[in-house]
């Protein structure tokens, strides 16, 4: 591919700035007390409409521009292919395809975002034609030979100009997602691979929906006593979810096995994605979707994720089997209706015993979390570690979608703006309800020598403000917004030479490593202290309560860890091995007998309600390997001082600054002064289990 990449599953007070003051404490920093408030417009007191356009993007001051942006990026995109193509260029062709990339991608990204965000039907319908041209624009693009052959030859031969290490590096990377398209086979292939690629997208798209589609089942079905505790729609009980934190232990078991039980129509479409995947992975030349799906990441291949997981189950299974004979006996205590601990009890006494154990009440932990201390916590950690500052700055009209958006800018003392901030973190009806990090614009060198700042958006849930109260957060979410904040910074700390590499684009078991780091950083007691505070009497939190909240984030960490092995494991085998060499059903139960210490209920296929098998397929290992890279960095880093700006520059100079333009575990040795071993990073993980 071209380089088109979808979205992605990332204060300056200012005197004519109003908005009414709250009934708190209003000792906040500038930047705590605009978050502790909704946003307020900045007044216009000119003659004109004040319509700055979305993003400050003229065009977009009305829906309409999304067309003038398609037609632009169309006809640039033209001129670049020309000049790639055509014998007398005169720049890198590594340059010229990312200037093409970031030409497409300034509108895809920023389309796609718009699509799903904003609230306007007009606006999103705009936003989407200009997503669906610019995707079949670079589909041609893709059957483009003379544009492959181009790039080819400079990959192979070298370029007529000077190429330094990562010119090279992000040349193949170009050549690489353009292969995957089929480009360099012959004519039925290449159609067959097209073929493919639309019938995964169909399939994958079902299957996810699939995934959150209740279960309906006949009233007899249940005991009388039972089905009132879900939905009743006529003659039939309506199960929704799981009902883990259901007090009744008969409804747990019963949402479990029927929400989870096998569906036909569902495996079909699972077999039929696998299919799909295995034969197009085969044409492009891999041995399995597997090879295909982890070439180029940090793990390189599945044999090595395989390796890593089998090595980290056998060393926290004994850890495992002891957090889960303490939810045993918590349940014991609740003179359950049966002792022994099963599936669906797990989630439910995990709550239980955490609560009982330390004390943690979210409700009480919240208000110490406003959002305002929240951000002026980060605001201190990133002054100390990198010398860059949040500011708050006013929009302009029409700058943002929704008028509850704030927007930040980051100031580095030294190198001024390094890039934008839009925060959009409140609820509200028909927002998407996942937090997630957008890259708008990324960050790029250009041809005159100037740097083209990048711009995200970070999207969360948290509860509104109100006259007299901030959004108070749950710890949880406190977790949640650390982690958002990594990505946003690995773009905007980020000094990449292309954008087809910026910030999180890399490699998903790479990208999640900033964002994960976050969290120590978030459940680190020194880090909490320096910011939690009450928000009426801006006294800081008891230091009983940071115990017990940092403790409580250890709890059961091996059992978790196990599951999230047993998650990999059989995404691994489910686009490792072709065809599967026994029944979905059976498939599932071998390898939660094997890898997890819960044994598989019968007839439950979990596989079925897991949506991530869609966007992560044979990638789902990556959360666990960015944990224990990220565990790696936190103990060698910054476990001693979270606030250290020696090895906070130290970090950004060797690894955020060049998101994807150097290979991932190039990144880390330079970082680390060591090559890790797969041992290594099961060790980390170990580390952190042993650390309750």
């Amino acid at each position: 591919m071209i380089g088109f990449r979808k979205v992605r599953l990332v204060l300056r007070a200012v005197s004519s700035r109003v908005h009414s003051c709250p009934r708190y404490s209003s000792s906040w920093s500038p930047l705590g007390a605009a978050f502790n408030a909704k946003p307020a417009r900045k007044l216009n007191f000119s003659f004109t409409n004040g319509n700055a356009g979305l993003f400050e993007i003229s065009e977009l001051a009305d829906f309409y521009g999304f067309y003038a942006l398609k037609e632009r990026a169309i006809s640039e995109s033209s001129k670049l292919v020309a000049e790639a193509t055509e014998p007398g260029r005169q720049r890198k062709m590594v340059e010229i395809f990312d200037e093409l990339s970031d030409t497409l991608c300034r509108v895809a990204d920023l389309a796609e975002f718009i699509r799903v965000a904003h609230p306007n039907l007009n606006f999103a319908t705009a936003a989407e034609d200009a997503s669906v041209n610019i995707a079949g624009l670079v589909e041609k693009l893709n059957t483009n030979r003379a544009l492959y052959k181009s790039l080819r030859h400079v990959t192979e031969q070298g370029d007529m100009f000077p190429e330094d290490d990562v010119d090279r590096h992000v040349a193949k990377l170009f050549l690489f997602d353009f292969e995957q398209s089929g480009i360099h086979l012959e004519e039925s292939k290449r159609k067959r691979v097209v073929e493919l690629n639309e019938e995964i997208l169909k399939v994958g798209s079902q299957f996810m929906e699939a995934t959150q589609q209740p279960i309906s089942i006949k009233k007899e079905a249940l005991p009388e006593h039972l089905r009132y505790s879900f939905n009743l729609e006529g003659d039939n009980v309506i199960v929704t979810g799981m009902y883990s934190e259901s007090h009744n232990e008969a409804v747990r078991e019963a949402a479990y096995k029927i929400y989870l039980h096998h569906q036909p129509f569902q495996e079909e479409r699972l077999l039929n994605l696998l299919t799909a995947r295995h034969e197009l992975a085969a044409l492009c030349g891999f041995s399995s979707y597997a090879h295909r799906a982890t070439s180029g990441t940090l793990a390189d291949n599945p044999e090595t994720v395989m390796q890593f997981l089998e090595g980290l189950v056998e060393e926290v299974r004994p850890a495992a089997v002891h957090d889960l004979d303490i939810l045993e006996q918590y349940k014991a205590k609740h003179k359950s209706q049966a002792s022994v601990l099963q599936p669906w009890d797990v989630p439910y006494y995990t709550a239980v015993a955490k609560h009982g154990r330390h004390k943690v009440d979210h409700s009480e932990f919240a208000k110490y979390f406003p959002l305002g201390a929240c951000m002026e916590g980060l605001n201190e950690l990133f002054r100390s570690l990198y010398n860059v500052t949040l500011e708050h700055e006013p929009v302009e009209g029409g700058e943002v979608w929704c008028d509850e958006v704030y927007k930040l800018a980051v100031l580095h003392e030294e190198e001024g703006v390094l890039g934008y901030i839009y925060c959009d973190f409140f609820e509200r009806i028909g927002k998407p309800q996942q937090d997630c990090h957008f890259t708008i614009r990324g960050g790029r060198q250009t041809r005159d020598g100037t740097y083209q700042l990048p711009v995200v958006v970070l999207m969360l849930n948290l509860p509104e403000p109100s006259w007299s109260t901030p959004s108070l957060l749950s710890p949880g979410m406190v977790e949640n917004l650390f982690h958002e904040m990594g990505h946003a910074m690995h773009s905007m700390l980020g000094r990449t030479k292309y954008q087809h590499v910026t910030g999180t684009r890399c490699s998903t078991d790479f990208a999640e490593v900033p964002s994960v780091l976050m969290e120590y950083f978030a459940t680190d007691p020194r880090v909490l202290s320096s910011f939690a505070k009450h928000y009426k009497t801006c006294e800081p939190i008891p230091e009983d309560m940071v115990t017990s909240l940092c403790a409580s984030k250890y709890m059961f960490n091996a059992c978790e860890t196990q599951l999230q092995v047993f998650y990999s494991v059989l995404d691994q085998r489910l686009h490792g091995i072709h065809p599967l060499e026994t029944s979905l059903v059976d498939l599932v139960a071998d390898t939660q007998n094997e890898f997890y210490s819960m044994k598989h209920v019968s007839q439950t296929v979990w596989p079925l309600r897991f949506a991530h098998l869609v966007g992560y397929g044979a990638k789902y290992y990556s959360y666990l390997m960015s944990r224990a890279v990220a565990s790696r960095i936190w103990h060698e880093c910054f476990a001693d001082d979270p606030f250290s700006r020696a090895n906070g520059e130290l970090y950004r100079r060797t690894l955020l600054a060049h998101g994807g333009g150097k290979l991932p575990m190039t990144l880390i040795e330079d970082l680390l002064k060591k090559r890790p071993t797969t041992q290594d990073f099961v060790q980390s993980l170990v580390e952190d289990v042993n650390s309750r």
